[in-house]
């Protein structure tokens, strides 16, 4: 190939390496690899088995390995037994302002918003009650918004962009709706029953709120352990994403498996047995070399890549399918660099050279924040695999298992260790010597 038929390749293989679910249907055609089927079923049993006592669910995982992915496939399956209202929280509410007031009200929003995408009819004179409510609830109902609902206007449309831009709403909204909290969820149990009622295939309702594992700790602490009843009060399922981190909080962990039907968990894919990350005679485990190796080769196209890198790569990945398509692609914007650095070069292709510069970028990334007192903690992860470390609810651990830098594998027992390029850092800083 010439230098301009290998930089298309290679930015066409960047544009496939995005770190976002797949969400259409070309998508899931092109890129979907099954990769824990038995994880798609105990999720379809524990929502089958909920009772109207006792219906909500918690998913937990390490950030990155799989789990909005996962989740949409879940999604999918269930569509035509369940009437599934799937939204992120991070297109509904800033990050940093996320509570359980603007979490149930944008659930109610996403309901009513997913009716009106489905066909459901819900009764006009009901629809003009739930408009009057969330407009006055946010002070944005105002004549001029009436007449444009009477016209076709997208009221949930407008409501869902203002929670998600403006501070002044949402500072609103949780002033008014603290004043009597119990009329949200009466709202909202109005909203599903209407729904349930006027749905054609009547199915109950399944909403599933992915993304608030990506908040941080302290957030999901006020969320969950403060205010875990309020947040589970509506009655029918809801699917809540936690931060693999916080299940590992026992105060957390106990306030919240007192409420919910389940915790379930996603785990990171294992690419060596307990003890045997730094044995070089050590076999990596063939399976998940095998459906990471799928991941990659629908991306990459062989022609530009070296025979044996993709295994590389997922050895770097530690198994976290977030870090898989990262370094992949970076190895192809550094090959892309490369070819517009040296025009008349046609030879380039992703290699073990490619692969050190991609993963050096990545490691510094992890490097940038950490501090003597973390390395002292991540060498003790690194060397002993510690299950509990000397306190699984250790502050400083959480965070560490939060951000990536230490993995929790389970193969009977949990256990843990080091990022790969973590374990690099240990390393190179002569951690391991001490």
């Amino acid at each position: 190939m010439s230098n301009a038929e290998l930089r298309a390749q290679f930015r066409q293989a960047s544009q496939n390496l995005t770190l976002q679910p797949l969400e259409t249907p070309e998508a899931l055609a092109k890129f979907k690899v099954t990769y824990d089927r038995r994880k798609l079923v105990e999720l379809e049993c524990t929502v089958d088995e909920c009772l109207p006592t006792d219906d909500k669910i918690i998913f937990t995982g390490h950030r990155g390995c799989g789990k909005s992915t996962l989740l949409r496939e879940f999604a999918s399956i269930v569509k035509e037994r369940y009437f599934v209202v799937f939204f992120s929280i991070a297109d509904t509410i800033e990050m940093s302002d996320v509570n359980h007031i603007n979490i149930l009200f944008s659930t109610a929003v996403q309901m009513m918003s997913a009716a009106q995408e489905q066909g459901i009819e819900i009764p006009n004179s009901i629809a003009q009650t739930f408009y009057q409510w969330f407009g006055k609830r946010t002070q944005t109902w105002t004549d001029s918004l009436q007449a444009e609902i009477s016209s076709g206007f997208d009221f949930w449309g407008f409501l869902k962009g203002k929670l998600k831009v403006d501070s002044q709403v949402r500072e609103v909204l949780s002033r008014e709706v603290q004043k009597n909290f119990n009329d949200l969820i009466d709202r909202l149990n109005d909203i599903a029953a209407v729904i349930e009622a006027n749905d054609p295939k009547q199915r109950d309702i399944l909403v599933i709120i992915d993304d608030l594992d990506k908040l941080d700790l302290e957030i999901v602490g006020k969320i969950y352990r403060d205010n875990v009843k309020a947040l589970f009060q509506p009655k029918f399922r809801v699917l809540f994403t936690i931060p693999i981190a916080a299940t590992r909080d026992i105060p957390l962990r106990d306030a919240m498996s007192s409420e919910c039907k389940a915790i379930v968990q996603m785990s990171v894919y294992k690419l060596y047995g307990k003890g045997k990350n730094g044995d070089a005679e050590a076999a990596p485990d063939a399976k998940t070399l095998e459906v990471f190796g799928q991941i990659l080769e629908k991306r990459i196209p062989a022609a530009i890549r070296e025979p044996g890198i993709l295994d590389e790569i997922i050895l770097k990945s530690g198994g976290v399918l977030r870090d898989l398509i990262r370094i992949a692609s970076q190895c192809c914007s550094e090959c892309s660099i490369q070819l517009r650095l040296e025009p008349d070069r046609d030879d380039v292709r992703i290699d073990r050279a490619v692969l050190a510069v991609a993963t050096d970028a990545i490691r510094k990334e992890y490097a940038a924040p950490l501090g003597k007192p973390d390395y002292e903690l991540l060498r003790i992860v690194y060397r002993d695999y510690a299950a509990n470390y000397d306190d699984g609810a250790d502050e400083r651990f959480l965070k560490l298992l939060h951000g990536l830098y230490v993995l929790e594998y389970e193969n009977g027992d949990l256990w843990y260790n080091t990022h790969p390029l973590v374990a690099e850092l240990l390393d190179r800083g002569g951690w391991l010597l001490v």
